[in-house]
């Protein structure tokens, strides 16, 4: 579980949060509701190690994952589909040591990197990441576009792919609005209905 405890957030002279305290358990949606400026987006800053507390404390499982939506989408020419499976941090980085043992021809290396890998279901990630995508409306020519070819809806639609891909014991999403004239559907919708299948405990 996450506990806030006598949770202090100041930004400069300005006290964001005082005394907060709360907990919250494995499987819990926790909407952060306030007008702009009264600290929702500090909290989730707090949630992903970006800032420390100014006073009180909070304890995050140190066992647990934390995925979450990325608000900016820079112009990439990666693939739709990589630009997802990325999303997956662990995934990539016993992707890249793999590499290094087969190149090295390292067999016990191979063999403990495979074992890591069939624990990650990592052979599906692909079909995962497609699914996902196939799922927020992106055609299959779509999943083999570059980042940069998408407008600002799609974009923020490859974040929330990126954030579901892998699997978390705790995922974090922003403000999720749609730019205007994008043509996608409501992304807050699409969040939620996302969300509310993830058996973890979720921030938005």
């Amino acid at each position: 579980m996450i506990v806030f405890s006598s949770l202090q957030i100041r930004r400069g002279t300005r006290v964001l949060l005082d005394n907060a305290t709360a907990t919250v358990n494995p499987g819990q949606k926790v909407g952060l509701v306030g007008k702009n400026g009264c600290g929702k987006s500090t909290l989730l800053a707090l949630l992903k190690g970006e800032i420390a507390a100014d006073g009180g404390s909070y304890t995050f499982p140190n066992n647990w994952a934390l995925a979450w939506v990325n608000q900016e989408t820079p112009a990439l020419d990666v693939p739709a589909i990589e630009y997802v499976i990325d999303g997956d941090r662990e995934f990539r980085q016993l992707e890249a040591e793999l590499q290094v043992a087969n190149d090295n021809n390292d067999g016990h290396a191979i063999a403990t990197l495979h074992g890591k890998l069939d624990a990650l279901d990592a052979w599906t990630i692909r079909s995962r990441a497609a699914s996902l995508l196939h799922g927020l409306g992106f055609s299959n020519e779509q999943l083999q576009s570059p980042v940069r070819a998408f407008s600002g809806g799609w974009r923020m639609r490859l974040n929330l792919a990126q954030a579901l891909v892998c699997r978390s014991d705790s995922a974090v999403a922003g403000r999720t609005h749609q730019p205007p004239g994008s043509g996608c559907s409501d992304l807050a919708g699409t969040l939620a209905e996302k969300l509310s299948g993830h058996p973890g405990a979720d921030f938005a």
